[in-house]
Parts: C-alpha cells; sequence; structure tokens
C-alpha cells in the first residue's frame, strides 16, 4: 500500500473486520522491549508518511474529533475574534468524558482541499496524531490500535511491525 486507498469508506471496512488480527498484533508488540518497540515504530512511522499524504485523505479529520484543551481553546478562540465562551458554544461540546470535542464532524475546520483553516494553532491532539512517532510506544499501542481503523499509515505501520517483529 504506498497511496491512500482510492475508496476510504472500503478501507475502513477491511480494517474494522480486522479488528481482531490488529489486536493479536498489538498483544505481540507488548511483548517487546519498549526501547527497541520504539526504534521500529520510529522507523515505520518515517517510512508510512514518506509515501503517503494525508491531505490526499484526511479521514482522522472526517470521521473523529479531536479533544479541545483549554490552551487548544485559548488560542484558537481569537483567531475567529471570539471568547472562549463564544468559541466553545459555537464549536464545541463536551463528551461524555467531559472533555471538550467538535460539535459536529466532519471537522469545522476542515475545507473542502482536506486542508486545516487552524492548522498552525491546530488543537495538540491534531498536531500528535496519529501518535505512531512517540516514545515509549508500549503505553500507546492502544491508541495505535484504535487509529489503525482510521488512518491508513496507522493500519500500514501496524502490518509493517506484524513482519519485522512478529514473523
Amino acid at each position: 500500500m504506498d497511496r491512500i486507498p482510492p475508496d476510504l469508506p472500503a478501507f475502513m471496512a477491511q480494517a474494522r473486520s480486522e479488528r481482531g488480527h490488529t489486536r493479536k498484533i498489538i498483544q505481540g508488540l507488548r511483548r517487546q522491549k519498549p526501547k527497541q518497540l520504539d526504534q521500529h515504530f520510529q522507523r515505520a512511522h518515517q517510512e508510512a508518511f514518506a509515501c503517503l499524504d494525508c491531505l490526499e485523505c484526511a479521514n482522522c479529520c472526517k470521521t473523529t474529533g479531536p479533544r479541545f484543551t483549554p490552551a487548544d481553546i485559548d488560542r484558537l478562540a481569537p483567531r475567529f475574534k471570539l471568547s472562549t465562551r463564544a468559541f466553545i458554544n459555537r464549536y464545541l461540546r463536551r463528551d461524555e468524558d467531559g472533555d471538550y470535542v467538535a460539535q459536529q464532524l466532519p471537522c469545522p475546520f476542515l475545507g473542502a482541499d482536506n486542508y486545516c483553516s487552524v492548522y498552525e494553532a491546530r488543537p495538540e491532539a491534531c498536531a500528535d496524531f496519529p501518535h505512531t512517532h512517540r516514545r515509549k510506544m508500549h503505553r500507546h499501542l492502544r491508541i495505535a490500535a484504535q487509529n489503525a481503523e482510521i488512518c491508513p499509515a496507522v493500519y500500514r505501520i501496524t502490518r509493517q511491525l506484524e513482519e519485522n517483529l512478529l514473523s
């Protein structure tokens, strides 16, 4: 898989149907030494994003919403010439965990061209997505499994790690 799949709904259906297999991969990765796991994740992350362009996909922005921290809200509100309260009322809602998330999907800041209109001030969760470049990945394997159903790059990374570490 060298490009973003042309049919994202088909990709997502396939990734969901392989959820059990992805969980098995993640279980196998849990048995790796943390430092070695980080090195393999870093390499796989770099390789995946060397040939995958997020702007061709933007599936994360279309199907999931980030958590907006107070710092994110304070940074974004002035861009719209809104008070913090007005920004929250216009764009956000509380989720079941009490966190602020976008009121609607796709993300209200995603353009038709898949560009983010607030890219330079985007929420920290967006800047960090898909979280596969982090250190101490052994702590973030659950989110990697979830993101493999959303992000073609993470799906590719998990399959590459399976091949490199678990075969």
